[in-house]
């Protein structure tokens, strides 16, 4: 299991991690990147988790406020050769913890058809499909997802 720490957005391995991220979902995107990238800025991320292998950042992702009492998720991501470990379930696990001892009740993402392996985990974790929502409402590309706090 990988060491996960909890910081913010102003962490240099969260920040590391990110350039790698946006490479690959510049790759994955291609001309749709920049309608995507400009809601994916990691300047007011509070909620950050970083996990760790042997001192080295290989994952991450982010939570912020959405509405009332549900989180979005944001920034996840796994260096690729970290993949098919579960590394990410780690990381979700840990922001929707987190998240609920700060009174989070739902969690809400977004993410791309390009991105199968995403869709898959967020199922395998308990997330189901939703409208989308907000700025990526009739986006072709964008598959929304929520879930609901264990009561």
């Amino acid at each position: 299991m990988p060491k996960l720490i909890r910081t913010n957005a102003s962490h240099q391995d969260f920040q590391a991690l990110v350039v790698l991220l946006d490479h690959d979902l510049q790759i994955r995107d291609g001309a749709e990147h920049s309608f995507f990238a400009q809601f994916n800025r990691i300047d007011s991320l509070q909620h950050v988790v970083v996990a760790y292998v042997e001192n080295e950042a290989i994952g991450c992702g982010a939570f912020k406020p959405y509405q009332g009492t549900a989180v979005e998720i944001k920034r996840m991501f796994v260096r690729p050769e970290y993949r098919g470990q579960r590394i990410a379930q780690h990381v979700l696990t840990e922001l929707e913890a987190w998240a609920s001892e700060l009174g989070a009740t739902s969690f809400v993402l977004e993410t791309g058809l390009k991105q199968p392996e995403a869709i898959r985990l967020y199922q395998r974790c308990g997330y189901e499909r939703i409208p989308n929502y907000g700025q990526y409402a009739g986006v072709e590309n964008s598959v929304c997802m929520q879930k609901e706090t264990a009561q």
